[in-house]
């Protein structure tokens, strides 16, 4: 379709942000929120998330708008970062949201049939208030919502601002099985990313600020946790960094954005990348180099 290409960023017709990425079926889903603020309007401005589908990494497909806040009564703005993941034959989305009646920012759950939606408040209600969460005493903490099946096949939900949360969910997704925990990260801000390598998990965040991204890594879900440094600096005209890793058809990808697109992108306009990720010969992932170029899946 027109105005998506192969080199970075990968979706130019729109301002998109805070990707989240999901394989099934022989493509990639790629999740984003919607940057939709004016030149002259220095904030977030996003109502709504987007989706694209790829089975290559480098042509992208748009579908239909699968969620918009005004899809969640008792939500009033700010379509933040989110995650999809699959359990059962159904699409779970997790998203972050401004509550309408309690202060602060909030975490929703949406369900779909289909990797593309059209999604649903599976909920009616928020999964995560501010009023649950007291390590910190801000009103957003709650937001960045990342989610992972381990394979004994109990889930995790981790977010977090300053200070990351997680809890167990019940295998309908929609409900918490415990006590929400902390995890002890050095400079964490947001944007917790958990993945699985062989017998090694993988926390990456959105570290100090402005953001680069860091990782720790653990033999259980549920840590220790050991940092491991930098994997990826940061995005000099992006004031934030948000990551999503994946591999897809024997490669491995590190998902991003920047605020790249000439003339008018920046820290509220920001657009996804995609460059790859490699690991060492110890489980530890290299520095991830940003590129202007891009994947290319016939190397």
């Amino acid at each position: 379709m027109s105005g998506i290409r192969a080199q970075n960023p990968v979706i130019t017709h729109k301002y998109t942000a805070d990707p989240a990425a999901l394989v099934h079926n022989d493509s990639v889903y790629l999740y984003t929120g919607h940057d939709e603020a004016a030149k002259d309007f220095n904030f977030y401005d996003m109502k709504e998330w987007l989706v694209f589908s790829s089975a290559d990494m480098v042509h992208w497909k748009e579908h239909k708008v699968p969620l918009r806040v005004s899809d969640f009564k008792w939500a009033k703005a700010d379509a933040w970062a989110a995650q999809v993941i699959e359990r059962n034959g159904k699409f779970y989305w997790y998203v972050t949201v401004t509550h309408a009646t309690n202060p602060g920012k909030a975490i929703g759950v949406a369900v779909s049939d289909s990797p593309t939606g059209p999604f649903r408040d599976a909920l009616g209600k928020a999964l995560v208030t501010n009023d649950m969460t007291k390590a910190t005493d801000i009103s957003w903490d709650d937001l960045d919502p990342t989610v992972f099946i381990d394979d004994d096949g109990q889930a995790y939900l981790y977010w977090g601002n300053t200070v990351c949360y997680y809890a167990r969910l019940k295998e309908n997704m929609i409900e918490f099985d415990g006590p929400v925990l902390t995890v002890d990260l050095p400079e964490f801000t947001e944007a917790p990313w958990i993945h699985k390598r062989s017998d090694w998990y993988y926390l990456s965040y959105a570290y100090q600020f402005p953001e680069k991204t860091a990782y720790a890594m653990s033999r259980s879900i549920t840590g220790p946790w050991e940092f491991k440094g930098i994997l990826n600096e940061v995005a000099g005209n992006s004031n934030t960094n948000h990551q999503a890793i994946i591999r897809f058809k024997d490669k491995d990808y590190f998902i991003y954005h920047n605020g790249s697109i000439p003339t008018d992108g920046g820290s509220f306009r920001r657009s996804v990348c995609i460059d790859y990720l490699y690991y060492n010969e110890d489980g530890t992932m290299k520095r991830v180099i940003m590129t202007s170029e891009g994947v290319d899946p016939a190397r």
